[in-house]
Parts: structure tokens; C-alpha cells; sequence
């Protein structure tokens, strides 16, 4: 009996001494808007949420972006992307050239502070003229 309180106390101390990191599949970036038109300087948002609490993600290091019309099969068209101040709590925006109607898809990758893992999206979104 004393060796098993022993290996409970044990093994209570190893998990309340190790952090608790979240994956990547708790976090979701999102459009906050569908309405993208062809021209210069678009702005393409997007909120990045903790599924885990329902609560906007402040402060992500956004490191990797791409924007291409992979949708309509023609991944090598792509258009830089620039990022721009945030507004609300949780959003990211960016400028992009959009240059043609059609299907486009929003690459991002980002690390939130205090977890291990990337965090990335592929959002598609449909430009109008």
C-alpha cells in the first residue's frame, strides 16, 4: 500500500510539473469578410480563434503568407501579400493584388505564444470584378 501512495504522489508531482501545450488543430483562422473585388491593394482578413475557449488569438507571429489561384488550377499565379496594422483584437489584414476574377486561396502560417506547433490555414475566397 505505501509503494502504491508513493508512485500516485509520483507520478501527481510529473503531471502538475509538465505544461500543458494546445496542437495546432485548436486554432482556426477564418475570412471576416467574403467580399474581395479585382484590384490593387485588397484587403484580405482573416481572425485567428482558441477553439478551446471560443477567444480571439492576440499577438500571433504571422511568418508565412501566400496568395495564388489554386482554386481555378492555376497555382503559379500568385500575388504578394503585405501585412497591415490590425483593427480588432484577434484579426489580421492584409494587402494583396488581386488581379483576375476568380477562385483564390490565402496560405498563412503563425506561431502563437505558448504553443509548440504552427499553426496554418489554406482559406479559399472567390474575387468578383
Amino acid at each position: 500500500m505505501r509503494l502504491f501512495r508513493i508512485r500516485c504522489a509520483a507520478l501527481a508531482l510529473a503531471l502538475s510539473s509538465t505544461t500543458a501545450y494546445g496542437g495546432a488543430e485548436d486554432f482556426r483562422f477564418e475570412l471576416v469578410s467574403t467580399d474581395h473585388r479585382v484590384g490593387s491593394g485588397a484587403i484580405v482578413e482573416v481572425s485567428l480563434t482558441d477553439l478551446r475557449t471560443g477567444t480571439p488569438v492576440e499577438g500571433a507571429v504571422i511568418f508565412a503568407t501566400r496568395m495564388d489561384m489554386a482554386p481555378d488550377g492555376m497555382e503559379t499565379m500568385t500575388s504578394p501579400v503585405t501585412a497591415m496594422p490590425a483593427e480588432t483584437p484577434g484579426n489580421y489584414r492584409f494587402a494583396t493584388d488581386i488581379t483576375m476574377a476568380g477562385g483564390w486561396r490565402f496560405s498563412i502560417a503563425a506561431k502563437v505564444q505558448g504553443e509548440e506547433e504552427t499553426v496554418e490555414a489554406q482559406i479559399d475566397l472567390k474575387a468578383t470584378p
